[in-house]
């Protein structure tokens, strides 16, 4: 047997490749273990794509804890899935994820995402409250409605009834970081002064031109001649 082979704990069809700083998965899994493992176990490694993932056609339940997995994670389909776990990743947006379950893990029941920034649990976002993370458990359960347990707690069917009614509601969209584009105008034409709107500064989009002043003029002692010398009158 090959050294790295020598690394695989085996128990019947569960396979366990743990802590091994792997950044990938080693061929030798699929070819070897591929066809027959219904578990596999790649937790405490340093994947960041689960390419090779194909070759277990048969994987029932796949453990991917603290690994190095982020929003770009793909999986083959696999119809058998019926338990993931994605703990202690780099998954801050799971949208996508969620759909490619959907797509992929058809027979998926059991899915787990703590620790991760996409779940806001406050083990690890302490700026998080349990509102937070229910909004979370209803957005999770709108994609993937055939959970039946999500992270560590049971989905009951009063979560359910909000996931169908709610769910599609309850994405958390964060700011965007990036600064506002630049304006193209050229630093050697300033615009000329005015304390009016931008948009009032186009005759074309000047939206006060054939509007009616509320205010009444009431000689020389009204608020706008406060301002007016006696030279200028």
């Amino acid at each position: 047997m090959a050294r790295n082979e020598s690394l695989v704990a085996l128990n019947g069809t569960q396979i366990s490749y743990i802590g091994h700083d792997g950044t990938n998965i080693p061929e030798f899994l699929g070819d070897t273990y591929g066809h027959f493992a219904r578990r596999l176990d790649l937790s405490f490694n340093l994947l960041r794509s689960l390419a090779g993932l194909e070759m277990f056609t048969a994987l029932e339940e796949l453990i991917v804890d603290n690994n190095l997995l982020g929003n770009d994670l793909l999986l083959p389909r696999l119809p058998n899935l019926h338990t993931l776990t994605l703990n202690k990743n780099k998954l801050t947006d799971i949208e996508d994820l969620l759909e490619h379950l959907a797509d992929v893990t058809p027979s998926l029941v059991y899915l787990s995402l703590l620790g991760n920034e996409a779940c806001p649990n406050q083990l690890v976002s302490p700026d998080k409250d349990e509102d937070d993370y229910q909004r979370y458990r209803y957005f999770v359960l709108h994609k993937l409605p055939q959970l039946k347990f999500l992270d560590t707690r049971k989905v009951t069917p009063k979560e359910m009834m909000e996931a169908q009614a709610r769910g599609a509601f309850m994405k958390v969209v964060k700011p965007k970081s990036e600064a506002p584009p630049k304006e193209t105008r050229s630093e050697s034409q300033p615009l000329p002064y005015t304390p009016l709107p931008r948009g009032s500064r186009d005759a074309k989009n000047h939206k006060g031109v054939f509007a009616k002043c509320r205010y009444i003029y009431y000689g020389k002692h009204s608020e706008g001649n406060r301002f007016i010398r006696n030279d200028q009158l």
